[in-house]
């Protein structure tokens, strides 16, 4: 794969386009608003990157960058026990599920691409039964060759910006607020991607209490936009 080709795989991967219902899910953040913990762009922008920092730099991000590595080296064991630990790390019935469903419509696009190049993916995939949206998204960068630390500032950028889309509807805020809170974001993202390489499995860490208790709380909250 020539690298502009590389590049272009990994903007299709990383897309508000790609079809696995991500733009549905708030990750706890509707919960948030709801109790008045997020009200406008300076405290959307503080759940948000804190998240960013302690949460998913600290446990999802090496996590995608452990999967790559397993799934260029075709290491079907560790890919699995990857696949179960995501799993099992899920706090919530509702953050469960949301992993569950994209990791389901991500094996699905890989089936409805019919790609030569994604067939190992696919087989790999349906080997696991369950499958976290993680694991799903690892292995089509390995089989398209994307670099590991492009893949994962991709893939960190992706979620960063579904969360300041979930804050606009659910706050809301305005267009201009969003772009400032991801121009934001978007700077701390390289180092986030750095630490998280550097970081062994032994250090990995989601212990983030509100986030968890703001998912679970959701599951009951009356009036909502979002899945989770």
């Amino acid at each position: 794969m020539t690298p502009n080709l590389q590049l272009v795989r990994l903007l299709q991967l990383a897309s508000p386009a790609l079809p696995v219902g991500a733009y549905t899910y708030s990750q706890g953040l509707e919960w948030a608003v709801e109790s008045g913990v997020i009200g406008d762009e300076a405290t959307a922008g503080r759940w948000i990157g804190d998240l960013l920092r302690f949460g998913i730099g600290r446990y999802e991000a090496p996590l995608v960058l452990a999967l790559i590595s397993a799934w260029c080296a075709a290491n079907t064991g560790e890919i699995a026990r990857l696949n179960g630990e995501f799993l099992a790390s899920r706090e919530s019935a509702e953050l469960r599920a949301e992993t569950v469903q994209m990791g389901f419509s991500l094996h699905r696009l890989v089936r409805d691409l019919r790609a030569p190049g994604l067939s190992t993916v696919e087989s790999g995939l349906a080997s696991l039964g369950e499958i976290a949206f993680p694991t799903a998204w690892a292995g089509i960068a390995a089989a398209w060759q994307i670099a590991p630390d492009a893949a994962l500032t991709a893939y960190l950028w992706s979620w960063a910006e579904n969360l300041v889309m979930a804050a606009l509807k659910a706050v809301p805020l305005g267009q201009a607020s969003g772009q400032r809170l991801l121009a934001e974001l978007g700077g701390r993202i390289p180092a986030v991607a750095v630490d998280a390489k550097k970081l062994p499995e032994n250090e990995w860490s989601n212990f983030t209490p509100a986030f968890a208790i703001a998912c679970a709380r959701h599951e009951t909250q009356y009036s909502r936009l979002f899945r989770s």
